[in-house]
């Protein structure tokens, strides 16, 4: 947690040559521009200027000019950059030239809605995400192909799993930028991967989650390999989920009734809302062909312990937490967790409470044939249709805010 002076004493003692300065655009691809440290000063004083209508879903050519103003708490070195002329990168919020926080940041969005929990809540959210991907061989020319890294199943070792060294490599990179992983395995696709982090603020694991994919992608590519987080590679096979772990302590500064249990009213809220805010969770078209199929889930629900529901509660070791199961990785991890912040404020303030908690086995056929449970949205199109349709996704993210499909 460096602040602006650290950063700068760092760049000059730890002879930093490069300086990423990284953004997002509205699918929550990471782009960056390079500085060099001479420019660092001014970067923190008045922003880097880039063009905003080179940026799908920005701006147009009439009003291109925007900033990327560096949080210096973000500072982390590359660590497969060289170790002399070392390369950082710092996350960055995104300006307008009058100096006012621009309105399509989903980096700035999420930190608006962190305040407003604070504000109105009195309570902060934690986050934990599980992220899953595949691991493809490439050919000869460095094309992915569709043969799997290996054929190994649900937590399986080696010699059938192969990734337990590329998946070691990750978690030492995550370390070395200062991001702590708890867990990694084999999951249950040929090839498919998955890697838990522990819990951190929704900012921190919104961040993580970036550097996370980056970090993967990096090490697939470096070992010959094709990292995919699409949410469907192989039909017939698990699909890539980002599970979303979800926990709340009291925020600091703030005065409230510790012996109240909120969760019960975050979880209603999240159950009210999950249809409306499906487009964002679940981006792609490839997103609905992995709903409902390869223990995915498909109905609007919620149960203890069971993981056929849209949402877990796992058995209390300590912290109580849901685990919402529906997300997967092509999902803008800020705006996602914007959206789940303001439908756990809508919960807490009408004191939503959720529905019988579902005990059958919503992935047996029989079952869901009789259920009246309400599915969560069929395609891309519905869920289009539905959020567009909706009040709590305008007054979250602002009628500035135009889905963007991620075209995978």
């Amino acid at each position: 947690m460096y602040t602006k002076e650290e950063v700068l004493d760092f760049i000059q003692e730890e002879d930093v040559k490069f300086i990423r300065l990284a953004f997002f655009d509205l699918t929550g691809k990471q782009k960056n521009i390079s500085i060099m440290p001479s420019e660092l000063e001014r970067a923190f004083e008045h922003g880097i200027p880039f063009d905003a209508s080179a940026i799908e879903g920005f701006e147009g050519p009439q009003k291109s000019e925007l900033y990327l103003l560096p949080d210096p708490s973000t500072l982390a070195i590359i660590p497969w950059r060289p170790a002399t002329g070392k390369v950082v990168r710092m996350f960055c919020n995104i300006l307008t030239p009058d100096g006012t926080p621009y309105s399509k940041d989903s980096r700035t969005i999420l930190q608006n809605a962190c305040r407003k929990l604070k504000e109105e809540c009195g309570i902060e959210m934690m986050v934990g995400t599980e992220v899953e991907f595949y691991l493809f061989k490439l050919d000869e020319k460095g094309e992915p192909t569709t043969e799997t890294f290996d054929k190994a199943g649900y937590m399986d070792i080696a010699p059938e799993d192969h990734g337990e060294n590329i998946r070691r490599e990750i978690c030492f990179t995550l370390e070395q930028m200062g991001i702590s992983p708890e867990a990694s395995h084999h999951e249950e696709g040929p090839g498919q991967n998955e890697i838990d982090f522990h819990y951190s603020d929704a900012l921190t694991a919104a961040d993580n989650v970036a550097t996370f994919k980056w970090i993967v992608n990096t090490k697939a590519s470096s070992n010959g390999l094709y990292a995919d987080f699409s949410p469907k590679p192989i039909a017939g096979e698990a699909g890539n989920g980002m599970h979303i772990n979800i926990s709340y302590r009291k925020a600091l500064g703030v005065n409230t009734d510790d012996s109240q249990n909120l969760l019960p009213y975050i979880l209603g809220g999240i159950l009210k809302y999950i249809d409306e805010m499906t487009y964002f969770l679940n981006p792609a078209d490839n997103s609905y062909n992995r709903l409902g199929s390869s223990k995915a889930p498909e109905y609007i629900s919620w149960g203890k312990e069971n993981r056929s529901t849209l949402i877990r509660l796992p058995s209390s070791q300590g912290t109580q937490r849901l685990e919402l199961r529906s997300p997967d990785p092509l999902c803008n991890p800020y705006i996602a967790l914007t959206l789940l912040i303001n439908a756990a404020i809508e919960g807490i303030k009408n004191k939503l409470e959720p529905p019988a908690a579902v005990e059958e086995n919503l992935f047996d056929e029989s079952i869901t044939k009789q259920t009246t449970l309400k599915a969560l949205p069929k395609s891309l199109a519905e869920a289009k249709r539905i959020a567009e349709n909706s009040e709590f996704i305008k007054s979250t993210l602002g009628l500035v805010i135009e889905p963007v499909e991620t075209n995978r």
